[in-house]
């Protein structure tokens, strides 16, 4: 049956009788994604999603996440529904209660569990009948278990690929691809060569951020050679564009102006994409543009890199160190 809105059944409401099981042999014609952050996590999932979509492709495909991307992945080509996870904490169970209802009320014959933490494990218990549903993901007692000892030493999209090989999707799950999601990017007349730079990321994470001063004096040179820096970022980093455009008068700063599409955009139109590992950067490569992504210490690109046609990683222990030179020349400036 499709997927839809459950009616909100309260505290007391009677939990509504198991499923009763498909035919024996059919495929699955139900189907939950699961997949409720991080931007970049996001991205990267849609690669899998484009595999499961292909894989399934008669069935009724809902995709379960939070809900600062359900805008953004209702746009996507390869979900029938989208649906925001409230990610109820375990003292709600008001809370527990109705997300378990609408769950189970839906039927789903197989769950692709992509983000496999603890929370959906528990999701898995949620919905748990004698007839099912197939579940891939590594909740204890998974149909499709995903059990590799290596899974928390693989990159994202190696880790995804092989949880859908078990699963029977047989791979090379395609790279993320976001044609889809581009924006008409006309309303900011950017000069046709410029390159796109990214000095944000979490606020809460310090240490994944070269430094201001640095992004600063690499947009000035890239104005000194004829090309236009183009800063982007959250409301939140309009302290970082302000910087830069006042090192390099001739930046474009687009810091809070920009949509999730619009950065799709950008960075297919960028001569390159230069930021700190944070989720604009999965969006600006997964639209095409060539990128070098600057990582410190504290997270690892040999699990979580953005992956694409043109993609420098340069990693110093501590971003301080990673001297303007160094990024500077994978524009070709020497």
């Amino acid at each position: 049956m499709a997927a839809g809105a459950a009616r909100d059944p309260g505290i007391d409401a009677v939990e509504k009788a198991a499923p009763h099981p498909r035919a024996e042999g059919a495929a699955p014609d139900n189907i939950l994604i699961i997949k409720l952050s991080a931007l970049g996590d996001i991205v990267q999932m849609f690669g899998a999603a484009a595999a499961i979509r292909e894989f399934h492709r008669d069935a009724h495909i809902v995709l379960l996440t939070t809900g600062a991307y359900a805008d953004f992945t209702r746009r996507a080509p390869y979900f029938d529904e989208v649906w925001i996870d409230d990610r109820p904490r375990l003292t709600n169970p008001v809370g527990l209660l109705r997300l378990r209802r609408r769950l189970r009320e839906a039927e789903f014959d197989r769950v692709y569990d992509l983000q496999t933490r603890l929370r959906t494990s528990l999701y898995f218990q949620l919905m748990r009948t004698p007839w099912g549903p197939e579940w891939s993901g590594i909740a204890h007692g998974a149909s499709h278990p995903h059990d590799n000892p290596a899974r928390e030493r693989m990159h994202t999209l190696d880790r995804q690929d092989d949880q859908l090989r078990v699963a029977g999707i047989p791979g090379p799950i395609p790279p993320p691809e976001l044609s889809w999601a581009k924006a008409d990017v006309s309303r900011f007349a950017l000069p046709e060569d410029y390159v796109l730079l990214i000095p944000g990321g979490a606020a809460h994470r310090p240490a994944k951020r070269w430094p201001i001063a640095h992004f600063a004096a690499l947009a000035a040179r890239i104005a000194a050679a004829g090309m236009a820096p183009v800063v982007i970022g959250g409301d939140d980093e309009r302290p970082l564009g302000q910087a830069i455009a006042a090192a390099a008068p001739a930046t474009n700063d687009l810091t809070g102006m920009t949509e999730f599409g619009d950065i799709v955009a950008l960075g297919r139109g960028a001569r390159r994409a230069i930021g700190n590992d944070t989720g604009p950067m999965h969006l600006a490569v997964a639209g095409g543009s060539a990128a070098t992504v600057l990582y410190s210490s504290v997270s690892d690109p040999d699990l979580t890199a953005p992956r694409g046609h043109d993609v420098v990683i340069l990693r110093r222990p501590d971003l301080a160190a990673l001297d303007i030179d160094a990024v500077a020349a994978t524009l070709g400036l020497g």
